[in-house]
């Protein structure tokens, strides 16, 4: 009997116990702790505390500080910390314009404009010009070689050599004696000066345009190099090639003085070789006209010309002897703009 009671008893415990349980195995597998962590979260060894969820209320930056271990919070959710408005209190132009710059920026100041010496050459052998004098012309100069020895190029400017062309190199192998020291001279006197070459017939174009880059340097500010091409009865060449072959050694010549100088060659010459040659040839060049007798208008109908040689008896202070003189085909202000534009 106390068998049966006892047996009645558990029984009863038993089907009571299962009757409270209303979990199914879902909900159990949801109390079951997670097995995913992140390196910032050490799982609790007891049960974790079901606590009442409540609206954050510390700071913006604390909030951001204990959720860092989640990544971002998504705005979706409701975490986002609002938006703050940065201002930037704002500065008067006239303060930050007098801030001074740690490395202010240098501008190179403009090259001042050379000083033009009115012409006071005299002549052994002067010409009436009539209306069409070089006279008339603002900026004259000069062509020097070893011929006109040792040179005072401050006195010479002085009395109106604004410019000079000297030689430096003719044919392949020969160098004015004079050209080193005219061009130093020449640049301590304030002149704008150029290199010509003389042009031999009986060489190559190609040797004798190396010749001259080897002997004439690339310096800012110096004038375009000059070609003289002529029929010279003094010259040991007397080779006197066709107009082709000669309109093809100077382009030759001229094609690689321009890709080494940066400045496209003018081309010195006289009547007797312009006639044979150079009649409408190189539309595209400065030309630099000897006409002693009479104007480059009559002379070289038609020609274009920068440079006018209007003597070759010119005498002057400064200079032994005779001496070739030059004038530029332009106002004094169309020198220096054509200057300019040659130095830049």
């Amino acid at each position: 009997m106390r068998v049966s009671c006892v047996l009645t008893v558990m029984l009863t415990c038993l089907v009571l116990t299962g009757c409270g349980s209303s979990s199914s195995l879902d909900d159990l597998a949801l109390q079951r702790p997670s097995q995913e962590m992140t390196s910032s979260v050490v799982r609790p060894s007891g049960p974790v505390p079901r606590v009442e969820v409540r609206t954050v209320t510390s700071p913006p930056e604390n909030r951001q500080e204990m959720l860092a271990w989640a990544g971002p919070v998504p705005e979706a959710a409701g975490f986002a910390p609002p938006p703050r408005a940065i201002v930037i209190p704002e500065q008067p132009e006239k303060a930050v314009a007098q801030i001074p710059s740690a490395e202010p920026i240098m501008r190179p100041a403009p090259e001042a404009r050379m000083q033009i010496y009115s012409r006071r050459f005299r002549d052994a052998k002067p010409i009436n010009f009539g209306p069409a004098s070089p006279r008339k012309l603002a900026v004259h100069g000069v062509d020097v070689s070893r011929w006109q020895g040792d040179v005072d190029w401050v006195n010479l400017r002085s009395q109106g050599a604004n410019f000079a062309y000297i030689k430096a190199t003719d044919g392949g192998d020969h160098m004015d004696p004079m050209f080193r020291t005219n061009w130093r001279k020449t640049r301590e006197a304030g002149l704008k000066r150029g290199a010509y070459h003389f042009f031999y017939w009986c060489r190559t174009a190609g040797e004798q345009a190396d010749w001259f880059i080897r002997n004439v340097p690339r310096e800012p500010g110096a004038l375009p190099p000059a070609i003289d091409v002529e029929w010279n009865g003094e010259s040991s060449c007397k080779r006197r090639p066709s107009r082709k072959v000669v309109l093809e050694k100077m382009q030759v010549f001229m094609d690689k003085l321009e890709k080494h100088y940066g400045q496209r060659p003018i081309i010195y010459t006289a009547p007797d070789f312009y006639r044979d040659n150079l009649k409408e040839a190189f539309p595209d060049y400065h030309f630099w006209l000897r006409a002693v007798a009479e104007h480059p208008s009559k002379v070289y109908p038609g020609r274009r010309w920068l440079f006018w040689q209007y003597s070759g008896s010119g005498l002057s202070h400064g200079v032994d002897g005779r001496i070739d003189l030059n004038v530029f085909h332009g106002s004094e202000d169309e020198w220096h703009n054509w200057v300019t534009a040659r130095s830049n």
